[in-house]
């Protein structure tokens, strides 16, 4: 699999991208914005359809932002990627969605993988992502040493559809974290605490998590440049609260309610540490 078409060069695919390009593979790209796609050059090479980008591939990764994307991309790849072509959707999606492209890829040649990636930007960026995938073993062992060079934990998490939900659980535990931070310092603000040291004793404790770590000292800055977007964390609580059916999950249910608010208010293009501010203004 020595030509590698990459769809979606947005703020986790291009340095996706630029890693196995880096690595000495073949690598074309396509983005909507054809300008995001030409910013992989000259270690990649830019299309400006995907036509264009997957006609000659062996391997097509997709990292897109929502589950209707992920559809109609697929739909295209599926018309003009020869068969055999290994597709590998790394878009946070919908378990549904992923096992009915699995079977539309089984019946028209095309075997496919879901492999959702968590990690953020900086994982994206140092290689550092956990990447969980769903699909038949054989085709992930094939992929295994291309997803080795994007992340440090790779797990293989069972049949189609399975790598979406190990990424909505790992969501779930997002949600408790990053709002449990927030409240914390929201709470030893109130009572005339210094936030940082607060902080300090979160992180250097058993409260300790990578929400604290990373997004605690962007709460206190107010630094909400977005290295995971409101809006995407949202699709993802959202897809968690369609697939739980009948499950009592009270923290996503709670957490999605307070992100669906800072969309309202304008937050949606902010990164997801912004939720000390539902808590600052009273939202």
């Amino acid at each position: 699999m020595k030509k590698i078409a990459w769809i979606g060069t947005g703020v986790m695919g291009k340095p996706m991208a630029l890693h196995l390009a880096n690595a000495g593979y073949d690598v074309s790209a396509y983005n909507r914005t054809f300008s995001k796609a030409q910013s992989l050059q000259p270690q990649a090479t830019a299309y400006e359809t995907i036509q264009d980008v997957v006609k000659d591939a062996d391997i097509v990764f997709t990292i897109v932002g929502y589950p209707k994307d992920v559809e109609e991309v697929f739909s295209e790849i599926m018309t003009h990627a020869k068969p055999g072509t290994v597709l590998v959707d790394m878009t946070t999606s919908s378990p549904t969605l992923a096992k009915q492209l699995h079977e539309t890829g089984r019946t028209k040649g095309f075997p496919v993988l879901d492999a959702p990636v968590t990690g953020g930007d900086l994982g994206a960026i140092n290689a550092t992502l956990s990447i969980m995938v769903g699909g038949d073993r054989l085709v992930f062992e094939r992929v295994l040493p291309l997803l080795e060079i994007l992340g440090q934990t790779i797990n293989y998490m069972g049949e189609a559809g399975n790598g979406q939900h190990a990424k909505l659980a790992n969501q779930t535990a997002i949600a408790g974290a990053i709002a449990g931070t927030a409240e914390a310092l929201y709470y030893a603000r109130a009572q005339g605490i210094d936030m940082t040291t607060m902080l300090a004793v979160i992180t250097g404790g058993s409260a300790s998590s990578w929400q604290a770590a990373n997004n605690g000292p962007k709460m206190i800055s107010k630094d909400y440049a977005p290295g995971f977007y409101v809006k995407h964390f949202l699709k993802d609580l959202k897809l968690v609260m369609d697939e739980k059916h009948d499950l009592y999950l009270p923290i996503v249910e709670n957490v999605t309610k307070i992100y669906d608010v800072m969309s309202e208010q304008g937050f949606a293009e902010n990164g997801t540490q912004a939720i000390i501010e539902y808590y600052l203004q009273k939202l």
